[in-house]
């Protein structure tokens, strides 16, 4: 119920502080870039962190290049973690933009120590901008990136970082894309712009973004003791007195992930990097006086988030034997508000997604879409509650980056990256989604239909996650595994 009131608490502060807000961060950016001599801009290093990424890396390098920014005060560092014919695929790239005037080069590492945290640290101390400029491999730098974000960053002095709003590549690719755009579009609409524009923490999400680098030192430098070193650098930044700041408005689309295994893949490290993060940092949050008492309720929601997924899973585990045998209580006038409460939070994700795909002018895109999104959730929930509990052991795991398959929305592609899949766990989900079967006729022989949906959405979700997964498990060849 405390996670579906927040949803509501988000999609309302971003409505209610959303427009005056953004109005006033256009009118910034155009004061600042009005009449301004080239000269005048300040230095920028562009981050390109890659690893064995052939599929989209020279997308990726070509769009930094163009950016409409001078193109004396920027530089491209492309932090090259690779070990395949992305090697030579990057220096073929560099070789070709260096000789058109662009001032960009790579560095390389003996080992990937500390995975992307290491390359970027790695990279900072090389760097000769005043500001950072980091991207993933898999997004197109938008042309008017920096002209934006260094208007939001270079007058305040107490801002360590602006965050952009993802968009999306291949949002209509298949229905694995199109239920994640739709939760993508909720975190970057409501969430992130709750957060930006109410005074809340507020993350960067560890790509489409341009970092103070005084503040990443200030804050202790990237480190690699959580699997979500964006996350963890941007409270630490926060707890030494920095703001982030959100531009709704700057949109830099990326690849979504097209297959289960891969999306199992990420979302497993968000989930557990993201409670990594709140087991270092909440203590530290709790006791800073300079937040207020709404500041760290909304810290402690956002960092514990994924423990969703454990609450999910026990969910539909008590739910049979609360029906076989747990006597139903006699509520009386209780019973009708107990439902209200019930169903107010179940709907409220819906209402989030789909209110934010109505201000991005998705139209019924969301709505429509959202049953798609549910069979997501709830096939993810073993997934990410696995990677709950194996950050609550101080279980630590590689930093396993999310394939690339270089897909749009009218081109799909399979790619050649691979991460493994684990069929012990396809197992475990393929038999909950029985189990959830079993509960469903048990439950409709019970003449109670009212949260059929649900029960439906788990029994389909689970069991659909678990035979994509055991298929991709027994027929992809061990040798495209990355």
């Amino acid at each position: 119920m405390v996670y579906g009131l927040h949803c509501y608490v988000m999609i309302a502060l971003f409505v209610l502080n959303q427009r005056s807000r953004r109005d006033e961060i256009e009118t910034e950016i155009t004061d600042f870039n009005d009449n301004r001599d080239p000269d005048d801009y300040p230095f920028v290093t562009v981050q390109l962190p890659i690893y064995n990424e052939a599929e989209v890396a020279e997308r990726l390098l070509r769009s930094a290049a163009a950016l409409d920014y001078p193109a004396s005060r920027f530089d491209i560092q492309v932090l090259d973690d690779s070990t395949d014919d992305t090697l030579a695929l990057i220096d073929r790239v560099i070789s070709e933009l260096r000789s058109g005037g662009t001032d960009i080069y790579a560095f390389r590492r003996e080992d990937r120590k500390d995975f992307k945290a290491g390359a970027l640290a790695n990279g900072l101390l090389k760097s000769k901008g005043e500001y950072l400029a980091i991207f993933d491999s898999d997004f197109v730098v938008p042309r008017n990136f920096l002209r934006r974000s260094v208007a939001l960053i270079h007058d305040h002095d107490d801002v360590a970082c602006v965050q952009a709003r993802w968009g999306h590549n291949n949002r209509k690719e298949n229905w694995i894309t199109r239920a994640q755009s739709i939760g993508i579009d909720g975190h970057f609409t409501a969430e992130q712009g709750a957060r930006g524009y109410s005074n809340l923490c507020l993350n960067f999400n560890g790509t489409a973004g341009i970092w103070r680098k005084g503040a990443i030192d200030t804050a202790g430098g990237w480190s690699g003791d959580t699997l979500t070193e964006d996350l963890d650098l941007s409270y630490r930044a926060q707890l030494c007195g920095y703001r982030i700041r959100y531009d709704f408005d700057s949109e830099c689309p990326a690849e979504i992930p097209n297959n289960v295994v891969a999306l199992k893949s990420q979302q497993k490290r968000w989930a557990k990097g993201s409670i990594e993060t709140a087991l270092k940092l909440l203590p530290l949050i709790f006791a800073n006086r300079r937040y207020s008492v709404l500041q760290k309720i909304e810290a402690f929601l956002h960092l514990t988030h994924y423990f969703v997924a454990v609450l999910m899973c026990a969910l539909f585990c008590l739910t049979l034997p609360m029906l076989l045998w747990t006597p139903m209580p006699k509520l009386g006038g209780l019973l009708p508000i107990l439902w209200i409460i019930i169903m107010f939070s179940a709907a409220a994700p819906c209402v989030m997604y789909t209110a934010s795909g109505w201000i991005l002018r998705r139209g019924l895109f969301s709505l429509s879409h959202f049953p798609l999104m549910l069979l997501v959730g709830t096939g993810l929930c073993i997934n990410n509650a696995r990677a709950v509990f194996e950050a609550l052991l101080r279980q630590k795991s590689d930093f396993i980056r999310t394939p690339k398959s270089g897909s749009t929305s009218s081109t799909s592609k399979s790619g050649r990256y691979r991460v493994a899949s684990s069929c012990l766990q396809g197992y475990l989900e393929l038999v909950s989604g029985l189990y959830c079967v079993v509960t469903l006729v048990v439950y409709l022989n019970a003449s109670k239909f009212i949260f059929g949906f649900f029960i439906v959405a788990y029994a389909l979700g689970l069991t659909i996650f678990g035979l994509l997964t055991l298929k991709d498990h027994y027929t992809i060849s061990p040798s495209t595994i990355d």
